[in-house]
């Protein structure tokens, strides 16, 4: 409203109750609002567009906002970078493939995006495990992500029973992976005093890295570029926690960023942690990771480019579902007022 700006507003039809959601905004947010609102569009529609033919009708009639397009449900969307919890909501991948990775879905889980280069991977089983649910047995690697709280969320791991089929499944000889969060929960405990990322605490983490981890007030954010002492391979990515780790298990890092040592492997090499977040987007750096894993195939998925392809394709769904130009009118006006 301060500066003028006109709103399209989108109402996703996936959800339910699309009419009543669009026709009750505009019923209940203040009138100054309503007028900043210039038309509507439908989103996630599945099945014949046709079909809604009447249900535009009655949200035009009820709201006096133009309809500027229903935009179908397109598959390439599910091929983007995840952007919140609801893109963990995917069933698991098809049986018979080549290497199963398992992750849990942690409560305060952050920084997930890092699974998505793995999810398209060809002859990979990339899973999921919900709340409530055991790691399965024949997993190959299980992977801990980052999470917002790391002693909140080790609370949350001990308590769906995940704790017990980690421990079991590194010491059947399986491997395990922890990325930032999931990184300070392998070692041997974690010490929040000052309570930085939740209640205060000082809490032994799963025991497979020989590591400790005190939480910082400081945060590290930044990009970074090195050389995985894993593969070998040259990976980049970022890192963003708090929190120092260290331990004998650091002797034996998981990368290397110029002078600077990330991350901690156990002697055999199965267990591994990093703050590395982003080095599955690199081509090179998977492909070798995952045939350190047990991969049995040959990766040839370029992430950027699938990416870059999903982008255009989702592009073209949109541009041919939706009123672009009545879309791009609008703000030609941007001083313009609906009357209330």
């Amino acid at each position: 409203r301060r500066v003028g700006v006109p709103v399209c507003l989108v109402g996703d039809i996936e959800k339910g109750g699309v009419i009543a959601s669009l026709v009750g905004t505009r019923k209940v947010i203040d009138k100054k609002d309503a007028a900043m609102i210039r038309a509507f569009l439908v989103n996630k529609f599945r099945g014949d567009l046709s079909l809604f033919d009447d249900g535009v009708t009655e949200i035009e009639a009820r709201t006096q906002w133009p309809c500027l397009g229903v935009i179908p449900w397109l598959p390439a969307a599910s091929k983007l970078p995840a952007e919140d919890a609801l893109a963990l909501d995917k069933p698991p991948a098809p049986a018979g493939k080549t290497l199963k990775i398992a992750a849990p879905m942690l409560s305060r889980i952050a920084n997930f995006d890092d699974a998505d280069p793995l999810k398209l991977e060809q002859d990979v089983a990339f899973s999921w495990i919900p709340p409530g649910q055991p790691i399965p047995r024949e997993t190959d690697v299980v992977i801990l992500f980052g999470t917002k709280s790391t002693l909140g969320d080790l609370a949350f791991l001990r308590a769906q029973g995940w704790d017990h089929d980690i421990i079991a499944h590194a010491r059947a000889g399986g491997r395990v992976l922890g990325i930032c969060g999931g990184y300070q929960m392998l070692g041997r405990r974690v010490s929040d005093a000052l309570g930085v990322d939740g209640e205060p605490g000082d809490v032994p983490g799963l025991g497979l890295l020989d590591v400790e981890t005190v939480m910082t007030r400081h945060k590290d954010v930044r990009p970074v570029i090195g050389v995985c002492a894993v593969t070998g391979h040259e990976t980049s990515g970022y890192v963003i926690h708090a929190g120092r780790t260290a331990g004998p298990d650091t002797d034996r890092p998981f990368a290397r960023f110029q002078d600077e040592a990330d991350g901690a492997r156990s002697p055999n090499g199965r267990i591994a942690g990093t703050y590395l977040h982003g080095a599955f987007s690199g081509n090179a750096f998977r492909a070798a990771w995952l045939e350190q894993a047990g991969y049995e195939g040959q990766s040839s998925l370029d992430y950027e480019g699938a990416v870059d392809t999903a982008l255009d394709e989702l592009a073209d769904g949109v541009e041919q579902a939706v009123d672009i130009d009545a879309l791009l009118r609008l703000a030609e006006a941007p001083g313009w007022r609906r009357k209330a």
